[in-house]
């Protein structure tokens, strides 16, 4: 499923770039460009904008469509697992939780106060 989107997602996006290569600027018609006279002739009286605009649009929507896919597929791929089916040996376990209960011992009391550090040898701050 995931090589399907992948490869309509680079379809689309080839798709793009040569639609949006094909269009031209505000100031020149398509029909200009393949060398009819009068302008906006080519893709009828509404003019070249039109069938491009529409279909850059929707190959537009396919493209985000097919992005959002692929990042869902991505994001399910990298999901974390749980059950790691690892069985913990007896021994291990009553080591782990032995350790869990013994009482850690209590820094605040070994560190020195700021007092006792010898603050005579230092200026005072004016």
């Amino acid at each position: 499923m995931e090589q399907i989107i992948l490869v309509v997602h680079l379809i689309v996006a080839l798709a793009i770039i040569g639609l949006i290569m094909l269009q031209q600027g505000k100031g020149a018609d398509m029909g200009a460009s393949f060398g009819a006279g009068g302008a906006q002739t080519l893709f009828g009286s509404d003019g070249s904008g039109n069938v491009l605009t529409r279909a850059t649009s929707w190959l537009v929507v396919l493209f985000f469509a097919s992005s959002f896919g692929l990042a869902l597929l991505a994001n399910q791929k990298s999901a974390p697992v749980d059950d790691l089916d690892l069985e913990i040996p007896a021994s291990v376990a009553t080591e782990v939780e032995a350790a869990a209960e013994q009482e850690l011992p209590v820094l605040q009391d070994e560190v020195p106060a700021a007092t006792d550090v010898g603050g005579d040898d230092l200026p005072a701050l004016d």
